[in-house]
């Protein structure tokens, strides 16, 4: 009863924290909304895109290994400060490349192709001011993640809430005044969220003089999360703008505008599931468990999580229209139409989030990238293919199919994980 009660107490406690990350999505979404039409607010999406593949590439995805890490070693100060100081000199030397390689890339790349409508120089400006806009979101995560590791759930909970309201303030901010682009403004809104960050982590015994006092320098376990991590932060974004990219070749850019206003609002359920089962899983699940704990802590977890989903799916199903134009705008209102296929799609997701995060915390590299990019080249393939039979609700079609085959996948899997004992 009382580990009910404390998963329960969990639960609601990081579901709370989502909820605020959520209000933030959906402040800048509905900002954005508002201010562009569909075809700029692809574009946004597109750009958006690149930052989440400049973020993997300069942390290197591992910011479940912050969590997993931390909290497995935290009770030996010496060991912890070894890793700390692993994980934060790959991410020096990832940033440092990240930054050459976007500096060459604003110069090189046809950015009037790939962001029609916008200045090529605007574009590269917001690809220049994203490298800072990048490391300071880094910041933010790792920070957050460290807390959330080492169970400090109250700072954990700061540096989110306070990280979402710095946010939300500096997009409406530049947005009603007009003096960056859009594009410069989206690339730039966590800059005084990730100095907040580094403070609060700071006064928990996270900072950069704990590196350097460290004797040990533990890179070794990092490798497993990094590749982990890296690659479906790199083949996510990217297979998103093929998907993009062929719904404006295809039905035009207004309909790559709509199906991005769909997948949006996907992203807030992405947001709330990766947040509290992060808090709930991660820091819970270990190599070293028995088959038998792994049970007692999972499932219950599982359970609930899959009936929570139940019931906010149906709740977002009966109010879809309400949802688009709360979430959106009334020029977006077709979306509608689309949301019931992509909400069973959500709701298969849920799951297979829970079953992956299990083979993250186990380290299972192989069997969880096999799915990983299985699952996102399905979703290709299946809008390739939806498109053309189905039209404007081929990627819908798609993305439910591409969960549902993942979440059975990795049920699969993690019932034939290895434990120490039964």
């Amino acid at each position: 009863m009382e580990h009910s009660s404390k998963i329960w107490k969990l639960f609601f406690g990081s579901g709370s924290v989502t909820l605020f990350n959520t209000l933030r999505a959906f402040v800048i979404n509905k900002l954005l909304a508002v201010f562009l039409p569909p075809a700029a607010f692809a574009c946004v999406g597109q750009f958006m895109n690149w930052m989440s593949i400049g973020q993997a590439t300069s942390t290197l995805a591992m910011q479940n290994g912050w969590v997993s890490l931390t909290a497995q070693n935290k009770d030996n100060l010496k060991n912890l400060h070894g890793i700390w100081r692993g994980g934060f000199r790959l991410t020096t030397f990832a940033s440092l490349f990240t930054c050459f390689a976007a500096a060459v890339f604003c110069f090189v790349a046809p950015l009037e192709k790939m962001l029609p409508g916008i200045h090529p120089r605007l574009a590269q400006a917001a690809i220049l001011f994203a490298l800072p806009g990048i490391i300071a979101t880094n910041m933010v995560t790792i920070c957050s993640a460290v807390m959330n590791g080492l169970g400090l759930v109250r700072r954990w909970a700061a540096i989110q809430i306070v990280a979402s309201l710095f946010q939300m303030l500096w997009v409406a901010f530049f947005l009603y005044t007009g003096r960056l682009s859009v594009l410069s403004i989206i690339a730039t809104q966590s800059v005084v969220a990730g100095i907040f960050a580094a403070r609060i982590a700071a006064r928990a015994g996270f900072s950069l003089s704990a590196f350097r006092q460290s004797v040990l320098d533990t890179r070794g376990p990092w490798m497993s999360y990094a590749i982990m991590g890296l690659v479906p932060m790199i083949v996510a974004p990217l297979v998103l703008m093929f998907v993009r990219s062929l719904v404006g070749a295809e039905l035009g850019w207004n309909a790559a505008g709509i199906w991005q206003g769909v997948y949006k609002i996907s992203d807030f359920f992405a947001s709330i599931f990766s947040a509290i089962l992060g808090v709930l899983i991660l820091p819970r699940i270990s190599r070293d468990m028995t088959r038998g704990s792994f049970r007692r802590e999972f499932y219950p977890i599982f359970l609930r999580m899959m009936g929570f989903t139940l019931v906010f799916c149906a709740v977002l199903y009966f109010g879809r229209s309400l949802v688009v134009a709360i979430l959106l705008s009334g020029t977006y209102a077709p979306a509608a139409d689309y949301m019931p296929i992509q909400l069973l799609g959500d709701f298969f997701r849920s799951g297979g989030w829970c079953f992956g995060m299990v083979l993250i915390a186990r380290r299972e590299t192989k069997a969880f990238l096999i799915i990983e990019v299985g699952a996102n080249l399905l979703f290709a393939v299946g809008t390739f293919v939806g498109i053309r039979l189905f039209e404007m609700n081929g990627p819908m079609f798609a993305y439910a199919l591409e969960n549902f085959v993942t979440l059975v996948a990795l049920a699969i899997t993690v019932g034939r994980l290895k434990w120490n004992t039964p």
